[in-house]
């Protein structure tokens, strides 16, 4: 058997291959179950006693060797099919490209992040709603000019049902479930009847954030407003607050924030002023309390809410809010923030 053992170690280390198929035969019959190899340990066991020592060592020798030298086989042929085609044949076949977030998600989600570090929490409600979560439970009166088709989409079968026109009615939602505390943050996709053109959509998308406690002042909503543009836009960007009129907030502001493009020295894009309109804000009017349950004597409340286009649009400079609906690849390999 020592003969047979040393006569296959030369065989094996002689043996070369020139393909793969080869090093795999080469492999089955010397390293498979029913290889030579095994035929030998299998009969180890009528070795004589005195000669086991030597003849289990050289088999073990045997073994390995073989292993060494598939081993050896394997590496050589794939180094060489590398160097000739320069191309690792361990990589995936097709190569995979990575996309993008759209630039609405990446406005989005950077909004959201700022504001979940002041500690408001997400919150989601449905995109069809009723007169009552849209309207009515805001304080929003009965001859209202939001409630006519002109700027809303209501189901013809039922008048009373429609396409949500602000993320608004989530925040009702949550005040009926929910007691004070409340500081919540509602992204989404609402609708209006409107023509579409380069700064205007019948789909677009709002955040707004609710702050509901025990005195809450107007203090409070300028400094969260003063944060959010900071993180949002850089840190030497200033706001202006200029009184507005909304039907669920009183007082009511729209704030402004310092043109990034300009500096505040005036351009096309704020149209020489120095400032862009981003958001609309105020207290939360007593009456909105009243109509969702909460004690408007105990507590008071803020909020605020903004387009994400119109920021995403200021942010990168994209002048028609279409664009954000083409699905033109050009337009979105811009924007390269991997998904």
């Amino acid at each position: 058997m020592l003969d047979q053992i040393n006569q296959l170690i030369t065989e094996i280390s002689g043996f070369n291959a020139t393909t793969p198929e080869e090093v795999e035969q080469f492999r089955i019959r010397h390293l498979s179950k029913k290889g030579t190899i095994a035929a030998l340990f299998e009969n180890f066991k009528n070795v004589p006693n005195e000669q086991k020592k030597e003849i289990g060592k050289a088999l073990n020798g045997l073994k390995t060797a073989a292993l060494n030298k598939v081993n050896e086989l394997k590496e050589q042929l794939c180094s060489t099919e590398t160097d000739k085609t320069g191309i690792d044949l361990t990589m995936p076949g097709d190569p995979v490209n990575l996309g993008s977030r759209h630039p609405l998600s990446i406005v989005k989600n950077e909004i959201l992040n700022i504001f979940s570090r002041l500690g408001f929490t997400i919150s989601e409600g449905p995109e069809i709603e009723d007169d009552w979560h849209v309207f009515s439970a805001l304080n929003f009166p009965e001859e209202h000019p939001a409630r006519d088709m002109q700027d809303t989409f209501f189901i013809e079968r039922h008048p009373d049902i429609l396409l949500r026109t602000h993320t608004s009615s989530v925040q009702v939602r949550d005040m009926e479930s929910h007691t004070p505390p409340i500081r919540l943050v509602t992204p989404g996709r609402v609708f209006r009847n409107e023509a579409i053109s380069a700064r205007a959509h019948c789909i677009f998308h709002q955040i707004e954030a609710l702050y509901i406690d025990e005195n809450v002042s107007f203090a409070d909503l300028k400094q969260t407003l003063t944060y959010f543009a900071k993180e949002l836009f850089g840190a030497d960007t200033q706001i202006r607050l200029r009184p507005s009129y909304f039907p669920f907030t009183e007082p009511s502001a729209e704030m402004d924030v310092s043109c990034s493009l300009c500096h505040g020295k005036g351009c096309n894009v704020c149209k020489g002023t120095g400032w862009l309109e981003i958001l609309g804000c105020g207290m939360v009017d007593p009456n909105v309390l009243e109509l969702n349950g909460i004690d408007k004597n105990k507590y008071t409340g803020f909020a605020l809410g903004m387009g994400i286009e119109r920021i995403t649009m200021l942010k990168y400079g994209i002048k028609d809010i279409r664009l954000f609906f083409d699905n033109d690849i050009r337009f979105l390999e811009q924007f390269t923030t991997a998904i």
